[in-house]
């Protein structure tokens, strides 16, 4: 096939280590420096610098200049669900990396993912928020309902003004690479993450992507979104 969209090209890409686990770092949401993102890659500055020239002209990368500095984020939310979408279809055909520590059971727990909540709490989040019919699901399309407005607006977030400041969706499912399962994306899920920061319910670790919740956090949380079964 000579004609349409070019995959092969972005498969490369993707498929080198070194830009893999760049673009895995950025996950986080954070920009970083060529330098942190050359240690994340195990690579040498010089080396990191060529794969994310590679990166920026493929539109995976965007960088600014703040000072002398220059810093690197993924290039838009729609590279962020294409690598997390990948994380999915690695995890759920068993192509997985073995890292012992305990990183792992607290990005199952709670991470980010580009700016939303991901891991077994934010599946939880949507699966709450669906029982209890904030949030309406027809074949993967999410929808909030009046009765999600009003639960927001409570919570301190309002869904007219999110809906009018940015194009992007809402609300949007995102396969969860460890939990097989969907959460939540969009504005919406955004809003939702940057709120418990804010409350002090949780904050991002300074070594992984993993969201930790403090123990009245926690409890706030699963309070607020409680299970079916629970109830």
């Amino acid at each position: 096939m000579k004609e349409g969209p070019d995959i092969a090209q972005i498969g490369a890409l993707i498929g080198d280590p070194a830009r893999a686990n760049m673009l895995t770092a950025l996950m986080s949401g954070q920009a970083l420096t060529a330098t942190e993102l050359a240690g994340a890659a195990g690579i040498t500055l010089q080396t990191a610098s060529s794969h994310l020239s590679k990166l920026e002209a493929g539109g995976f990368v965007a960088q600014r200049k703040q000072g002398r500095h220059r810093y690197f984020t993924l290039a838009d939310a729609a590279v962020g669900r294409l690598i997390e979408n990948l994380m999915g279809f690695a995890a759920d055909r068993g192509h997985l990396r073995h890292r012992t520590g305990p990183k792992e059971p607290a990005l199952r727990k709670a991470r980010i993912c580009y700016d939303h909540l991901a891991g077994d709490f934010g599946v939880r989040m949507l699966d709450s928020l669906v029982a209890g019919g904030a949030i309406d699901v027809a074949e993967d399309v999410l929808a909030l309902t009046a009765t999600g407005e009003e639960r927001l607006a409570a919570f301190g977030i309002d869904a007219v003004q999110l809906k009018r400041s940015s194009r992007r969706p809402l609300c949007r499912s995102c396969l969860d690479w460890s939990e097989r399962r969907a959460h939540l994306a969009g504005t919406l899920g955004k809003a939702l993450l940057d709120r418990f920061i804010e409350r002090g319910w949780a904050k991002r670790s300074a070594e992984s992507r993993a969201i930790v919740f403090s123990p009245e956090g926690e409890r706030q949380f699963l309070a607020l979104f409680p299970l079916a079964e629970a109830a």
